[in-house]
């Protein structure tokens, strides 16, 4: 049975009180629109999307699709003047006798690959799902001003989407409320006309919709710091005869790399001051990948994990030493990416970049460090989207506190049992190269 996303995005965004649908509004340098459709281009378990969308943007979403190389978009439908018509549209062009139907709003753009699995594991046994969380807040019901009722705050939940349906159920559902204009929802339309129990999966905070022009500020913040899902399903065989350039590879993380990617028949290059290859030196960075390039006629992977930590307040360091962190944290970076690029575009490669948990906020002491990977973190989204016409991957690793020659130079021994493995970070960082993500922040943790 196929599994059908339906995106509703014909809405005129007249509460948002711009020109512009918020759809196609921009938040960290791509459209909403963008972001929710590469969730379901993303999920495994979405056959085909069916995006339904506002008649006057036809042209600009066809233009959207074709740019990301969206493969499963296979309907591109112009909605109706309501909600409800939109999703009776989407649900009208689905021929199978029988199908599971996901529908989503398109100014969701923060849905998590975990919800969309449970919804679709709950259609086994049901007809309908809704999701919802819990309401942090007592709801009062209000007449005239004058608190009326307080509802026990343990039987509500506050609505998301998507929701979810056999296809013949929300089929009927709509045949029976073809005249009917008092519509909140798809579920609201199961329990009206009774048509089945509604079951809700768990919704997450995140999972927050735009609707007025301050949701944007708070959605580029939480893109910023967002982190995809660490990758599992690639297949480490796959490294077999890849090619790929590790700078910092001599130590810690970028060692591990090396010898995972060794024992899966990689072919591999360290490259660090040890062996002559200066990262702060753009020429340096350059040279050292044309010979790798010269010698194996190809390079699949980069992998910058090179990077410096020291302490002190900003005031009582000399400018040379925080000059250096710069240059060997993020002009590093820069140059890596940049030597890096002309290469990949021949074999559709990827990069990857390191940060730390640091970055989200500034650390008294290591004011330097956290501002780095912070920037770190801007550039590769950046690059992401710059990089996709070419078709090249980059992401950005965040591991937690690793076990690395790094950190016992700063901190000194600390109890294993509380260090990431250096080991368990070089298993993620390969399996995302080998991944389809690209713009990510992908958090390493113990667990």
């Amino acid at each position: 049975m196929k599994n059908y996303g339906i995106i509703l995005a014909s809405g005129t965004g007249n509460r948002y009180g711009s020109d512009i649908p918020k759809q196609f509004v921009k938040i960290a340098g791509k459209t909403v629109f963008e972001h929710t459709v590469a969730i379901f281009e993303g999920a495994k378990s979405i056959d085909e999307i069916i995006v339904v969308i506002t008649p006057e943007y036809r042209h600009f979403a066809e233009e959207l699709i074709i740019k990301n190389n969206f493969k499963k978009v296979v309907k591109l439908l112009n909605g109706g003047e309501t909600r409800k018509e939109s999703s009776s549209i989407g649900i009208g062009s689905i021929e199978d006798e029988e199908a599971n139907v996901i529908i989503h709003d398109c100014a969701r753009p923060f849905l998590s690959q975990r919800i969309i699995k449970d919804c679709i594991k709950a259609l086994e046994t049901y007809n309908a799902v809704d999701v919802a969380i819990p309401s942090a807040d007592t709801i009062i019901k209000v007449k005239d001003n004058i608190i009326d009722k307080i509802p026990d705050r343990k039987y509500l939940k506050r609505g998301q989407t998507p929701q979810c349906f056999k296809l013949s159920t929300i089929r009927k559902a709509h045949e029976l409320s073809k005249n009917d204009n008092n519509f909140t929802d798809d579920c609201g339309l199961i329990v009206k006309y009774g048509l089945g129990e509604v079951y809700v999966v768990e919704g997450e905070g995140e999972n927050i919709k735009i609707t007025y022009p301050e949701d944007i500020y708070m959605a580029d913040r939480l893109f910023q710091i967002r982190s995809a899902e660490s990758p599992s399903e690639q297949n480490l065989a796959d490294l077999k005869n890849k090619v790929i350039v590790v700078f910092g590879g001599t130590s810690g993380i970028g060692e591990s790399i090396i010898n995972i990617a060794n024992e899966h028949g990689a072919k591999t290059y360290s490259a660090s001051t040890r062996t002559g290859c200066d990262i702060t030196d753009y020429e340096s960075v350059r040279t050292y990948l044309a010979e790798v390039n010269k010698k194996e006629g190809r390079i699949d992977y980069v992998v910058n994990s090179a990077g410096i930590l020291r302490m002190g307040k900003l005031l009582d360091r000399d400018i040379e030493d925080v000059k250096k962190d710069i240059e060997i944290n993020y002009i590093g970076a820069i140059n890596v990416s940049k030597a890096s690029i002309p290469y990949l575009k021949k074999t559709q490669g990827g990069i990857l970049q390191f940060a730390s948990s640091s970055y989200t906020r500034g650390r008294a002491l290591y004011s330097t460090y956290s501002s780095t990977k912070a920037g770190i973190v801007n550039l590769v989204q950046a690059l992401a989207e710059e990089l996709l016409p070419d078709k090249i991957r980059i992401n950005v690793i965040n591991p937690e506190r690793c076990a690395t020659p790094m950190r016992f130079k700063a901190f000194g021994k600390e109890p294993e049992d509380t260090l990431l493995s250096p080991q368990k970070a070089a298993e993620v960082s390969l399996k995302t190269l080998l991944s389809d993500l690209t713009g990510q922040v992908i958090d390493v943790r113990r667990g």
